[in-house]
């Protein structure tokens, strides 16, 4: 029989990427979708990624509600828990992220360990290390933890770190704590599967568009979306994954090399881009009237280390050059008329 996946959250971009990397390698998967309505888009999605919907299920499960949990793990061999609580902009109230996402991910690993799989991946990210108090030069690696009490993290921050310790928490509970592993990704970018950017690939789109007059210092660890897909496939089976939080990010690259390599690359599409680039201390002043800038306050200048060994362990090879990811991106953005 066909193994069957369960991928929370597959009409995102991660989620949509991982399920055709499943379908392409002969996995049946269920996906989950907030509404039901979303089922034509993530057929296309598939399509425009060259994946078979054949063996591919669409179910209807909600972060807040414990309805259908049970239903949708029930006859899977795997469980990938990506989805995330849906905002259209920062919550006045920050629990209104937090609650849902810890809420969530509660209700994807008890179904998932209640249906018996032999391991549930969870998408968390590189934010629940990246932002520990450490001094200039340190390497991060799974050992650290950004502190959720520090009252500078915005809700998305805390959300994540709060989630994947309770994760942690509940395997441990369940005395399952092989049956659980972590994929820690940065700022996620790579080939479009639909219209919708997504967070990190906003950063790009802003400066292709020419929505800043200027290129702030802003410095991401940037990861190819295919890479986070790969990774959470052979976090499924590879026992050196089992219980551990695994990095899937490179050392960061600033918007203004980013730029840098799009007008190389792509100069028909780049012809919005700012020409010129924003000194960190002027990136700083702006932070404080430019939310996004402000939530990424820690970045602006920033060159932290990042332990990729273990992802590229779990991988077999390198991570992906992020110039070819930020290429990639950036035609989409341009084949989608979405700059």
């Amino acid at each position: 029989m066909t193994d069957r996946v369960l991928v929370t959250g597959v009409s995102g971009f991660i989620g949509g990427h991982l399920a055709a990397e499943l379908l392409r390698r002969g996995y049946a998967v269920r996906g989950s979708v907030r509404s039901l309505s979303r089922t034509g888009e993530v057929h296309a999605a598939m399509t425009a990624a060259d994946a078979s919907t054949a063996d591919l299920e669409i179910c209807q499960l909600d972060l807040t509600s414990d309805r259908g949990w049970a239903e949708a793990a029930e006859g899977c061999r795997y469980v990938a828990h990506v989805a995330s609580p849906f905002v259209l902009e920062k919550p006045k109230d920050p629990d209104d992220l937090i609650g849902p996402a810890v809420a969530g991910t509660t209700r994807a690993v008890t179904a998932a360990l209640d249906a018996g799989v032999e391991r549930v991946v969870m998408t968390s990210a590189l934010a629940t290390m990246q932002f520990a108090r450490a001094t200039k030069g340190h390497l991060y690696t799974d050992a650290d933890w950004t502190d959720p009490d520090d009252p500078s993290l915005n809700a998305y921050t805390v959300s994540k770190i709060k989630a994947e310790r309770a994760a942690l928490e509940l395997a441990q509970q369940r005395g399952a704590e092989d049956r659980l592993a972590l994929i820690n990704p940065g700022a996620v970018i790579g080939p479009l599967l639909t219209d919708d950017p997504g967070t990190s690939i906003t950063a790009i789109q802003q400066i292709m568009s020419g929505a800043l007059p200027m290129i702030p210092d802003l410095r991401l660890p940037w990861v190819d979306v295919r890479d986070v897909a790969d990774a959470h496939i052979a976090a499924m089976t590879a026992t050196s994954a089992a219980g551990r939080r695994t990095i899937t990010a490179t050392d960061p690259m600033s918007l203004i090399e980013v730029a840098a390599v799009l007008r190389e690359r792509l100069p028909r599409a780049s012809h919005k881009l700012p020409k010129r680039s924003m000194p960190t201390w002027l990136t700083w002043l702006a932070s404080t009237f430019e939310p996004q800038l402000r939530d990424n306050r820690w970045l602006i200048g920033q060159k932290q280390r990042f332990d990729h060994a273990p992802a590229e362990a779990l991988l077999g090879h390198p991570l992906r050059p992020i110039p070819d990811a930020i290429v990639a991106t950036g035609r989409s953005l341009a084949e989608r008329q979405l700059i």
